[in-house]
């Protein structure tokens, strides 16, 4: 089944949202695919959020998708807490609400991936938290897609 071409861009960016790095990926213009953007590293200043909201601007973005690490037992614990204080952060400096997308394991799933392709330990820490927003930003996508 095809899917309907769209008139607009509505461009997403996904983020995997740690205490030190924020992990970004963006969708393409359709709205089909997440690729891994940058990684931001988080600062006392603010100045991670002015990048996000320059890499929102840059591309157009019409929707930010964010990881919530539950934990296991699907309660918000205090990480999840501490996340959902940036991405308010985060929503104010760029004027777009926050989906919000269980995120449990992303990291050791992006982790486990570059494992199997070989990816080296010091090179996978540089991308392992993009790989991570793209997961969830491609979950996102795909439920969407399929009208969940």
């Amino acid at each position: 089944m095809k899917k309907p071409v769209r008139d607009s861009v509505e461009r997403s960016i996904g983020l995997d949202v740690g205490t030190r790095r924020i992990g970004v990926a963006l969708s393409d213009a359709m709205g089909w695919t997440a690729q891994p953007l940058e990684t931001v590293q988080v600062a006392p200043g603010g100045e991670h959020l002015s990048r996000i909201a320059e890499l929102c601007r840059t591309h157009s973005v019409t929707e930010l998708v964010a990881g919530v690490p539950f934990e296991l037992s699907g309660k918000a614990g205090g990480m999840a807490k501490r996340v959902r204080h940036i991405l308010a952060q985060v929503s104010e400096a760029t004027g777009l609400s926050v989906v919000e997308v269980d995120e449990r394991l992303t990291t050791r799933q992006a982790d486990r991936a570059m494992v199997e392709a070989g990816v080296g330990l010091k090179d996978r820490r540089k991308v392992v938290d993009q790989i991570a927003a793209a997961i969830i930003l491609q979950c996102h996508l795909d439920a969407k897609g399929r009208g969940i």
